[in-house]
Parts: C-alpha cells; sequence; structure tokens
C-alpha cells in the first residue's frame, strides 16, 4: 500500500445498552451492560483499517462541543489521522442511542445536526495524489461528489458504503464508484422487486464495475466485470451487530489497496465483521491484524 486509505463522511458518538429483549411497548427496561463507543459509517471503517494496520485518513465534520471531542480522541487513540476532521463551532457532534437485544439485534434512535455546514472547500483534495484508495459513505453527500470525482480524474479507485442517506444523488454518485457495496436491505429498497443477481447487474451498468451486496450470516454476493461470486459468512457467538457493515467496508477497502483478490478481499471483510459482532459496540470487537490472523490460522 503506497498511501494512505482516505475515509470521507460520518463521525458520530453511540451510546449502547444490551437488555434482555427489545421492547414492544412504552415502560422501562434494565441495562444489562452499557458502552460508549465511537460511530458513523466512515469513522468505524477508518478505524477498521487502522487497527489492522493500516494508514488512513478521516474526513468529516463534528461540533465544537464534548462530543466531538470524544469522538476525535478515540479515533486518534487507535491510529487514525484526524487531521481533516472539520471541527465547527455552530454543530452539534451526530449521537445515537443503540438498545441491543439478547440476538444481537438492535433499535438505534440516531441524531444529526440539520445546520452541519455541507461546503467542502477546505477538504485537502491534493493529499489524493498520495492516496492509494477512497472510501465513503452516503451522510456527506456533497462531500463525496467533490472526492470521488476527483479520484476519478486522478484515477484512484473509490469504494462506496452504499447504504444509508443520500438516495436522491446515489445514482450520480454511482456514476463516479469503481465499487458499490450495499447491505441486502438497502439494496432491496433502492430496486425492490428484483432477485439479488438483478440487482447487482443493474448497479453495474449504473458505472460501477463492482457491485456486492453483503448478506448478514449468509457472507457476500457480487457482480463484476469478470462475472461475480460469493463468499460464506462467518459464524461467531453475536453479542452485538452495531458496525458490522462498516468493519466490511473498511476491511474490504484494505485489502483492495492491498491488491489482493476480490475472493479474499470478502473472506477477510466477512471475517473481520463477524469479529467484530462478539462484543457490545461497533469498535469493542475489531480485531487487529494479529488477532484476524490467529482466527484465520494463516498469515496475511
Amino acid at each position: 500500500m503506497s498511501g494512505p486509505i482516505v475515509c470521507v463522511g460520518h463521525a458520530a458518538l453511540d451510546r449502547v445498552y444490551r437488555v434482555d429483549a427489545l421492547p414492544k411497548a412504552p415502560g422501562k427496561i434494565r441495562a444489562l451492560e452499557h458502552v460508549e463507543s465511537g460511530g458513523g459509517m466512515a469513522a468505524n471503517a477508518a478505524t477498521t483499517i487502522a487497527k489492522l494496520g493500516g494508514k488512513v485518513e478521516l474526513w468529516s465534520r463534528v461540533g465544537d462541543d464534548d462530543a466531538g471531542h470524544r469522538v476525535k480522541s478515540s479515533l486518534k487513540t487507535v491510529g487514525v489521522d484526524v487531521r481533516y476532521v472539520e471541527t465547527f463551532e455552530e454543530g452539534r457532534t451526530s449521537n445515537a442511542v443503540v438498545i441491543v437485544g439478547a440476538e444481537g439485534e438492535r433499535l438505534v434512535v440516531g441524531a444529526r445536526d440539520i445546520n452541519m455546514p455541507n461546503g467542502t472547500s477546505w477538504l485537502p483534495l491534493e493529499r489524493l495524489e498520495k492516496a492509494s484508495l477512497v472510501l465513503a459513505d452516503l451522510r456527506w453527500v456533497e462531500a463525496v461528489r467533490v472526492v470521488f470525482a476527483r479520484a476519478r480524474e486522478l484515477g484512484l479507485p473509490t469504494v462506496l458504503d452504499a447504504d444509508l442517506g443520500g438516495r436522491e444523488s446515489l445514482t450520480e454518485i454511482l456514476m463516479l464508484t469503481d465499487y458499490a457495496i450495499f447491505s441486502h436491505g438497502a439494496l432491496d429498497e433502492f430496486l425492490p422487486d428484483m432477485d439479488r443477481r438483478q440487482q447487482l447487474d443493474r448497479i453495474m451498468l449504473m458505472g460501477p464495475r463492482h457491485a456486492g451486496a453483503t448478506l448478514g450470516p449468509d457472507g457476500y454476493m457480487w457482480r463484476d466485470t469478470f462475472g461475480g461470486g460469493s463468499s460464506k459468512g462467518v459464524t461467531v457467538p453475536i453479542a452485538d451487530t452495531t458496525g458490522a457493515g462498516d468493519a466490511f467496508h473498511g476491511a474490504f477497502a484494505l485489502m483492495l489497496s492491498e491488491q489482493r483478490s476480490i475472493a479474499e478481499c470478502s473472506d477477510v471483510a466477512n471475517t473481520v465483521a463477524a469479529m467484530k459482532c462478539r462484543r457490545l459496540g461497533a469498535r469493542s470487537g475489531l480485531p487487529t491484524r494479529n488477532e484476524l490472523e490467529t482466527f484465520l490460522g494463516r498469515t496475511l
């Protein structure tokens, strides 16, 4: 990997509570365990990359508040370059309460500041000239549009976490995307009434050279210019699925930057996502490189 991976998009602070069962009606329930965890799709993916030993920068926005300072501090601690996480005095940092049931199922209550500045003039686009890859989510479409356009000019691969938000701009952004990776739920919402192969082939017609869907415990399926394939999921005891998709994207992007085959990228990403699910919160279960290799029983 010649340069850092640049992650663009969402950073947040999560408060995660484990309960016996998700509530079926209003009332009071007791938490069995709780943690405070960094959150946000791009930030979680960047953390995944850093823990696996990759060089990574996060380009994001937070408010000048306690939550924003905690977000930046937690990212810096694991080795994410946060010089380009901009702090806005007038903004409030995104946050979420996540209630996790006994089987790892979740109820997420998120809050984002709709008044957070969307401008992109401060983004250090010149740094893309030395980057190895760009990964982005759809929570800050103005930035994704600008960064992906510049990456395309440079011939820099782009990976899109095509999960939540930005639906009105998704078709446009897909035209600038090399690797489009959806959750199965997001793909069904975007292209209903099609089978999985039809959906992925339709995404390919929109511009990407690779279109994939994460399938939870069933693994990953993709279509690309060579045809496509699938990889099996990894079975582990599930504590919390929060951030599993973000972990998949981060690990997949890192393996791509190391020029590994799509089959190996997806196998490693499935494994990292599963390992994350063994602990509460989006990041506490993320493995280091050594932990991943021990789990796999081989050196990467």
